[in-house]
């Protein structure tokens, strides 16, 4: 993504090998025989990043090689998660609902696949068992249709944030608030059932009674913007969203950087009638997702190496998967059996396996009972994970015998990977905060690399490349951005650089952000990982393998090579890839990529040797160095020692409605991941299309709002739900959200008062209450925030449905 100017966008050191790396005694019969490569091609690649995942599996589906006798495996959980998953009573309630809401005879729709349930009707008695049958049918549709909500992210029988903000219905809670959900959870499951085609209004209206025909308005309409329906690369798809904008566009954005959040967000605003720019610091799309194709050998040897983001964590519900199946791409499920090897090559003892995995288990289960006795005590409190885990282990003996010890510390690594960092530096009190919210289903692999999915969404978008953002101006007049020694004005920016850029504060800006978003991006952490792939001229581990691990007997580099992926299945080649986690990771960065390699080629030789399988050269090599490359400056998120998840909340937080923020440090529930990357683009391109429909806009909307209304309103204004200094405030009654909109008064004294409005965030509101003198308040409204503050006359038309919804509450 972005960083300094002067940064060349992409480097890679190409080395190579002046040592012979073949191996010339046993090979495995049954593989083809080893080629000799006088020097492998091993290259240093400053590019990776991987999602929040410690998927730790493999399987023996399939036979093993003739003459080799396969290891010993057991399955092994990814994480530990200390969050049951309940499908609560609720969900079956939601069928009572969908009698209500859903057509007893749906109408018939060619364009879908998705099955409606007819019910019968008529009073023929011969018919009452069918017409049972059916509504029972029904009823487990609705239930269906339910779970599908919740794998997407929405609760089971209330309305997000999102929901409640955008008024989606009259009255939080009740009835209509009910109906609403079913109808909700049917257009989006509807939808799912065939992603490839674009549901209209009229598509779902087929199967959801008339007199319901307001809130399939609601719903839709609020699915749509928010990115939940009709999004993705189908050609449908692009055909309706890339279709010239009827009338003005609607503003211009500029969006900082083409990662997954960066592309996600610049379609959809397209598609909702904004101009979008992409500033872009390297050479291609993508970011911290890149696959690289690596060649070698006599019979040019292909395959796919994902050095960044790569393992789709939780199918169900996932957008990825979506884009996958818009493609026509099949997933790979990664299967769940792990062997584990020694430092001498045997396999680890599987009783003493299960004997330290649940062990390690239970230290992760007490020390979730310390901290929430801690946090019951002191809120303040935080240490390590890693110190709490040490002190347990002490306290319980655990792992006392050497090779205990080394199993402990493979899972122990496990963790650091699936955190990007040392355990010594991980909250205790927080670290797993996203755990509730984790997709359910398989990890999978997109067969020839994450890229395929980067290059669709990125056709299309205006993209300027090797365009290095060195500043950001904000103000009342719009945004102007520096990159690349040119000036790119527009009205709003979003900025999706890692958050590895955003601490090294490589991108000034004017004015400074928020002293509490300053805090929040020096309180988060940002780790790192690294890989090895390596690609040789045949599979000598054995096609049935996914992943396998490797233990070792020094504590400090646990994370070294701890964990070999598998991708010949998915790569197109006999590719394997080592993962380097934890310490490990940050001294990798100071190895050469040679001296990398040969360390791998060791414990390859070391675990397969023994068993007469010769570990043949490689054909070409790339060693990652995320931490050394200037537009990321690390591979992913953590939550840090006295960080919280609301951190990750802060730092999505818009400022002044100009500056907007995306990326997986942006995402609370889905940090660290690629999804929680491509959500919080959507999340954004929604956040923005709010702003612009509110942006009060004089010369467009002046005889919007009646001067007829002044005195109701001046009635309102007489108790208002906020009053500091001269400024007076009314909240929208339904909506708590901190992002909702509120409309504030200031009074101006002289000879004869004046008011002047504007509609303002409520978190803006508690910001502006916070100073000292009206003054500074109204610098800061002006000056940080963007606002204008104008007559009556002049305000938007966006204050009407507020003025509704504050004369009904108040007139209970």
């Amino acid at each position: 993504m972005e960083t300094p100017a002067g940064h060349p966008p992409e480097t890679s050191h190409t080395v190579n090998s002046d040592e012979n790396l073949r191996q010339d005694n046993h090979h495995n019969a049954n593989s083809s025989p080893p080629q000799t490569t006088p020097g492998a091609d091993v290259s240093d690649s400053q590019l990776d990043d991987l999602p929040k995942s410690s998927e730790t599996k493999i399987s023996s589906d399939l036979p093993p090689p003739t003459g080799v006798t396969p290891p010993q495996v057991k399955r092994r959980r990814r994480r530990k998660r200390f969050f049951t998953d309940l499908i609560p009573p609720s969900v079956s309630a939601a069928a009572v609902n969908g009698l209500r809401v859903l057509r007893p005879n749906p109408k018939p729709s060619t364009a879908y696949s998705y099955s409606e349930t007819e019910l019968a009707t008529g009073d023929d008695p011969s018919k009452n068992h069918n017409r049972r049958r059916r509504m029972s049918d029904l009823a487990k549709e609705v239930d269906v249709e339910a779970l599908i909500a919740i794998s997407v992210g929405f609760p089971v029988d209330s309305l997000t944030e999102e929901e409640i903000e955008a008024n989606v219905v009259s009255q939080i809670g009740g009835i209509e608030q009910a109906n609403y959900i079913v109808v909700r959870n049917h257009i989006l499951a509807r939808w799912r059932s065939n992603v490839t085609v674009w549901l209209t209004k009229e598509h779902a209206l087929e199967s959801i009674r008339a007199e319901h025909k307001n809130l399939v308005h609601s719903a839709f309409s609020f699915l749509l913007h928010h990115g939940y329906i009709n999004f993705g690369v189908a050609p449908a798809i692009k055909e309706v969203k890339f279709k010239p904008p009827e009338g003005a566009s609607k503003g211009n954005v500029i969006v900082i950087g083409a990662g997954l959040s960066g592309l996600v967000a610049a379609r959809q605003l397209i598609s909702l009638g904004l101009k979008v720019v992409v500033l872009e610091g390297r050479g291609r799309p993508g970011g911290r997702v890149r696959s690289k194709k690596m060649t070698g050998g006599q019979n040019g040897v292909v395959a796919a190496a994902d050095l960044g983001g790569s393992v789709l964590t939780g199918i169900n519900g996932n957008p990825l998967g979506v884009l996958a199946r818009q493609l026509g791409v099949p997933l790979h499920k990664v299967r769940d059996i792990c062997p584990l090897y020694l430092p001498n090559g045997r396999t680890v003892n599987p009783d003493m396996d299960s004997k330290v995995e649940a062990s390690f288990n239970k230290l992760l289960d007490r020390v979730c009972k310390l901290r929430q006795a801690m946090l019951d005590e002191v809120k303040s409190v935080d240490v390590s994970l890693g110190t709490a885990l040490e002190a347990f282990r002490h306290v319980y003996r655990v792992a006392e015998d050497p090779q205990e010890q080394m199993l402990l510390d493979w899972h122990l690594a496990n963790l650091e990977y699936a955190n990007a960092s040392l355990m010594s530096n991980l909250s205790m009190a927080f670290w797993d905060q996203d755990d509730p919210y984790e997709m359910g289903g398989d990890h999978c692999f997109i067969p020839g690399g994450n890229e395929r999915l980067i290059r669709a969404l990125a056709e299309d978008i205006p993209i300027f490349y090797d365009r290095t953002v060195e500043s950001v101006r904000y103000g009342t007049e719009g945004v102007l951005v520096y990159a690349g020694g040119q000036e790119y004005h527009g009205d709003m920016v979003l900025c999706t650089v890692p958050l590895g850029v955003l601490k090294k504060g490589n991108i000034e800006f004017v004015p400074e952000l928020p002293q509490r978003k300053k805090d929040a991006i020096e309180r988060l952490g940002f780790g790192l990982l690294n890989k090895v792939a390596i690609l040789f001229p045949y599979d000598f581990w054995g096609g049935e393998i996914d992943t396998f691990g490797h233990l070792t007997d020094d504590p400090n580099m646990r994370g070294e090579f701890f964990l070999f992926y598998s991708y010949s299945s998915v790569s197109g080649g006999p590719l394997l890839i080592a993962l380097v986690a934890g310490e490990a990771a940050v001294k990798f960065e100071k190895m050469s990529p040679l001296e990398s390699v040969v360390r791998v080629l060791e414990i390859l030789k070391g675990i397969f040797s023994p068993k007469g399988i010769a570990v043949p050269d490689p054909l070409q090599a790339v060693c990652t160095r995320w931490g050394q490359d200037q537009l990321s400056y690390g591979s992913y998120s953590y939550v840090a020692i006295g960080a919280s998840g609301d951190d990750y909340d802060i730092l999505a937080e818009s400022v002044g409605d100009r500056l907007f923020f995306a990326g997986e440090a942006t995402s609370k529930q889905y940090p660290a991941t690629m999804h929680g990357a491509f959500l919080s683009g959507m999340r954004e391109a929604a956040h923005i299309l709010r702003v612009t429909d509110r942006r009060i806009s004089p010369a467009d909307t002046s005889n919007t709002c009646s001067q007829e209304n002044t005195s109701v309103v001046d009635k309102f204004f007489d108790t208002p739900d906020l009053k500091f200094g001269n400024f007076s405030v009314l909240y929208d009654p339904m909506s708590t959200d901190l992002e909702s909109n509120c409309l504030i008064r200031v009074e101006l004294q002289g000879e004869r008062s004046l008011h002047l409005y504007s509609l303002l965030s409520r978190r803006l509101v508690l910001e502006l209450s916070k100073l000292e003198g009206d003054l500074s308040r109204i610098e800061m409204l002006t000056r940080d925030f963007g606002v204008k503050l104008v007559g009556w006359n002049n305000l938007s038309v966006t204050v009407g449905s507020l003025l509704t919804s504050i004369e009904s509450a108040r007139s209970v």
